[in-house]
Parts: structure tokens; sequence; C-alpha cells
């Protein structure tokens, strides 16, 4: 038994079980779960048969009826009670989505914050009735409805958070769930399903981990009738292809190559530089709005990059355990792998690189922070989605230019436009192919704000009130005068 391996044994009093029906279930097939820093076992966790997937689909549709025949001030104090369950372990969640994914314990503790935060402020949404004027008509009154089982599927970049945004929204609506977490990072997931059940209902939220089969039977099976998935695009295109089969909803929040665009007038370049360089790697990159690719103003782009560059030489990045580590490791090795090939291209096609370009060898999924130096746009550095620590900088002279540039991509996703004058900066964001945009900032998200992707990056939408009513149906009801 490793050193983390010990941890966990003095903090977890079971050993992250599959959640069905309200009970708690272990497999004899077996997954494990591996520290990225370290290379080295976490934990091992149970991975669902067929047999444990259609016992918590029935189980799901077992709970359907009586859930959603609740109303939502009944179902309200019920989603929120499950941000307390988190809160009162608040400290061993973060110390264990450190150890699972990666992430520095300051990245744990505002996804963990995140979970709570979302939870009770999405417990404190409704979906008013609305009621029409229709002559002939004594009464027309269109009400929102539960759609059914809904299938959650989510990523390993921000495991726990990502499945809240579904969870939440999907069960506060009435409807009952199915999560299935990233294979690479189950634990915390589990760990919440296991405690969700102290709160819920049986067969209202189980949790199940295991390989892409388990996707796949998610996604085909005709007693689901929602699909909510994070993750790439090529993915997602395959999840709504499954779900044309028995026309399942789908929200698809997918892949993208986010621009971010300075503008020639500009205050305090460094402080600028480390408000960019965050907005670039955040969570070490691993994330889907994380800009990708930095256009800068010729007029500033030699002293930018080089403030760019001289900030990277101050973040320390190491094991996301330790307290004054500011990056952790890449999640898993298959992106390490991918990331370690694109700066091999970079390196092989003689691209210019300011700092980095190495990935480490010496243990741990460790990529160093690069920067590229204004590589072609046909560059596989800037039409590549990266997901890791590599950041092209590129340079450009004319708004139309730029715009144009920052456009030709098949991702829309999020933006971001840096500048010191505000009414060109807002002028540049409307003419962006994106689902957000943010001006002199970046990953800002709320729960009363729409989230959603353009082109390739998605369909349908997270958050607010639009987030809700994905989850639902419109019925209306007529009522005749007389």
């Amino acid at each position: 038994m490793n050193k983390a391996q010990a941890e966990l044994e003095g903090v977890f009093p079971t050993r992250f079980p599959l959640t069905i029906d309200g009970e708690l279930i272990q497999t004899l097939d077996r997954g494990q779960v591996i520290n990225p820093a370290t290379e080295s076992v976490l934990a091992d966790y149970p991975k669902a048969s067929k047999h444990e997937f259609e016992a918590a689909i029935a189980a799901a549709k077992k709970a359907f009826g009586p859930w959603s025949r609740l109303t939502w001030g009944e179902r309200q104090p019920l989603v929120s009670a499950l941000a307390d369950l988190i809160e009162e372990r608040r400290e061993d969640f973060i110390r264990l989505l450190t150890l699972e994914q990666g992430k520095p314990l300051a990245g744990a503790e505002w996804e963990i914050g995140g979970c709570i935060h979302w939870l009770r402020e999405v417990a404190a949404q409704q979906l008013p009735e609305s009621t029409h004027e229709v002559p002939g008509q004594k009464s027309v009154v269109s009400r929102h409805v539960p759609l059914g089982v809904v299938g959650a599927i989510t990523p390993w970049n921000f495991p726990l958070l990502l499945a809240v945004w579904k969870i939440a929204p999907a069960l506060l609506a009435g409807n009952t769930v199915v999560v299935k977490p990233s294979p690479y990072t189950p634990l915390c997931t589990l760990w919440f399903g296991e405690l969700a059940q102290q709160v819920l209902p049986r067969g209202v939220l189980s949790v199940l981990a295991g390989g892409d089969e388990l996707g796949q039977w998610l996604t085909e099976h005709p007693s689901v009738a929602k699909v909510a998935f994070t993750g790439s695009t090529a993915t997602g295109r395959r999840v709504m292809q499954s779900a044309a089969n028995n026309l399942k909803r789908v929200t698809l929040e997918l892949g993208g190559n986010d621009p971010g665009i300075v503008l020639p007038e500009v205050e305090n370049i460094e402080a600028l530089a480390e408000k960019l360089f965050w907005a670039a790697f955040q969570n070490n990159a691993q994330f889907c709005v994380a800009t990708k690719r930095l256009y800068i103003h010729e007029s500033i782009y030699e002293p930018l990059s080089k403030a760019l560059v001289a900030y990277a030489a101050t973040v320390k990045v190491g094991n996301g355990s330790n307290p004054d580590t500011q990056l952790g490791p890449l999640q898993n090795r298959m992106q390490y792998e991918k990331v370690s090939d694109l700066l091999l291209d970079a390196r092989t096609s003689g691209l210019s690189i300011l700092c980095g370009g190495k990935p480490n060898t010496a243990g741990g999924y460790f990529v160093p922070v690069t920067l590229i130096d204004n590589p072609p746009d046909t560059s596989r550095c800037v039409v590549e989605e990266a997901f890791g620590p590599v950041l092209p900088l590129l340079k450009y002279s004319d708004i139309d230019e730029v715009i144009a540039r920052a456009n030709a991509c098949e991702y829309g996703l999020a933006a971001s436009v840096w500048g010191s004058n505000s009414e060109q900066a807002q002028a540049v964001a409307q003419r962006l192919e994106a689902g957000t945009v943010w001006i002199n900032q970046a990953h800002i998200f709320s729960p009363q704000v729409p989230f959603g992707g353009h082109k390739q990056s998605g369909l349908g939408i997270e958050n607010a009130l639009e987030g809700l009513a994905e989850y639902t149906n419109v019925q209306t009801v007529m009522i005749p005068e007389g």
C-alpha cells in the first residue's frame, strides 16, 4: 500500500461503491485510479456489468413516477440538502479530488466550493407555468414536465462539478438520473452518489463506473429519455447518433479551440500577462473554455510575449497535494501522450518555442508550460485543441483580419477580448462566433447565466432557467369555455 492509498484508508469508510436503487454495490470486476502526479495506484473501484446497468435503469424508471409527482417545492430542499452532504466533508472531497485528478489544492477547493454553490442555487430555481389568452378557451396553461430517466456522462477535468451541473437541474425538474463518471476520475462522484442515498428516495440517483461500453449502453437504451454529455466533439457526435434511435433529448457540451484577442490599447503589460496566463493555463489548460489561441496586436506583441514568458517562469509546477503548487500534472497518460506528440510536432516543424517544449520523463504526467512564437495558422498547435499547457501566440495587425482568423474554426465554445477601449472590445466580442465571450476576464460562470457552445462545440444549454428547461418537455392543457 502506497502513501496515498494509506491516506484514503484512513478517511473513507467504504470502497467507493456503485449506487443502485439505494443500495451500495461492489463487483468483482475492478478498475484502477492512477494518481497522475506519481503514476501510482490510488484506489480501485467496482465496474458495472450489463446486469448492474439494467438494474440501475429499472430502479430509475420505478422511482420516476413518485419523484416526478412531487412539487417543485418538495424537491427543492432535497436537492439543496445534497450540498450539505458535500459541505460536511468539504476538506476530504478537496483532498480526494486532488489525488485522483491531479489539480492543486486551490483548484480542488474552487471545484468543491462550486459544487456546493451550484446545488444550492439551482435548488432555488423553478420554471413557472404560463397562461395564454385564446378565443373560445376558458383556460390555456403551459407547464414544464420532466422527461424521465436522464443519463449523465461526465469528464475527467472537473469530474464532480460537471456532474453536479447535470444532476442538480435534472433532479429538480423531476427526472431520475443515472451518472457515468470518467473511468479516470470516478472516486469523488461515486462517493457523492453514496452520500446522496441519505437524502434521496431509492432509485432517484444512481452512479455507475465503467468504461466506454457503459456510456454506449446509456446512450442507446430505449428507457433513457435524455443524455447530458460533456466531452470531446468526436464522442459527442457518437452520442447524438445513438440518441437518434429513440429521439432522446441531448445536451452536449463539447470541445473548444477558444481564441483570445488582445487589442492594441492595453494598460500594464505585466498585470495583463498574469491574467492572460491563467485564462490559458488554469487547471493546466484541461479546460474546454481555456484560451487556446492568443492573438496579440503587433504593436504590443514583443513586450507582452516577453511578459508571459517571465510570468510563466514564476509559476510552481508539481504535485497538487503540495500547498504551494499552482499547476499540477495532466490527468492521465492518454492526454500526456497526446500533448507530448503535439510538442514533438512543434519541434520537428521548426517552430520557435519561447519556453517549455519538452515533457517531463522522470515520473508523473507533467508537461511544462509551453509558449510558441507566432506559428503559422495551419500548425497543429493552432488548429488542434491541445487540452494541455501549450499556447500559440499569434501576431495580427488588423481587427477585421483577427476576427476572421478567430472565427475560422469548427468550434465556438468561448472567447475573450482584452483591451482598455471598452467600446472597441464589445464591438469585437459581438462579432465572435462563440457561446460565451468574456471581456478583460475569463472563466466566469454562474448558475444564473446560460452556458452553451456554437458550431461543433455543442448543442443545448447548461445553467440558468434555460438549462433547467432542457430537462423538461412543455405540456399545454386547454379547457374550453362553457
